[in-house]
């Protein structure tokens, strides 16, 4: 008897443990169950707003947002690897065989494998992959221009209903540009001021070593100096 009941006990668990098995297969591989990709990251990034580290696992549907000299990557298993530059903000969705985001500010690298179909939008075009070859870009969305350079393969850049074919170190722009920021000004006011200082001192310097010394500057080929009239 006590032979019987441990055998029942044994084929019972058994059932159970295949009909469990045979239950989260089925969830897996479920239409529902979103795709997910793994995070590697440097610095500050979120993902849908929350502090994320690398290792972790970023499902599809996701904002990523990276700040000032940080970056992250995804890598989507036989899909391809997305990877952000600092200061980027992107909305990413991907499957088995696609890749689809939405690039509000900063820059992107998508890599792709072959038959790795890809759709990335910016305020100002679209860029499109058809996945008949395995394709790397960037692109770069910033005061009111989108740029798009192709590093391998080919990529499709669609802006103010044109479409323009980028082969293998090409690039193309859209956009209008925005007027310069106040960020703009205070790199004037440093760097760039004292460059452009530099260059009037020495516009000037130009005028009066010409003046004291009758016009007689050489630019290494023939110069005609006009002289005021007496």
């Amino acid at each position: 008897m006590i032979s019987k009941t441990w055998s029942r006990k044994s084929i019972a668990t058994a059932v159970a443990v295949a009909v469990l098995s045979v239950y989260s297969m089925v969830v897996l591989a479920a239409p529902g169950a979103k795709a997910s990709g793994e995070l590697s990251v440097s610095g500050q990034v979120t993902v849908n707003g929350q502090k994320v580290v690398s290792g972790g696992t970023v499902f599809t549907d996701s904002t990523i947002s990276t700040a000032a000299q940080s970056s992250a990557s995804v890598s989507i298993s036989k899909v391809g690897r997305v990877e952000l530059a600092p200061n980027s903000n992107l909305r990413l969705s991907f499957a088995e065989k696609s890749i689809t985001a939405m690039l509000e500010t900063g820059s992107a690298q998508v890599s792709t494998l072959a038959g790795t179909t890809v759709n990335l939008t910016t305020k100002d075009g679209v860029v499109v992959v058809d996945g008949s070859e395995a394709t790397t870009f960037t692109v770069s969305a910033s005061r009111g221009r989108t740029s798009v350079a192709t590093l391998s393969g080919v990529a499709q850049f669609k802006a103010g209903g044109s479409l323009k074919q980028i082969a293998a170190g090409e690039s193309a722009t859209a956009g209008t540009p925005n007027p310069q920021t106040d960020d703009d000004d205070d790199d004037l006011s440093g760097g760039a001021l004292a460059v452009l200082l530099l260059a009037v001192g020495g516009a000037v310097a130009g005028v009066l070593y010409a003046a004291f010394h009758n016009n007689d500057l050489n630019f290494g080929g023939s110069v005609t100096v006009v002289s005021p009239t007496k």
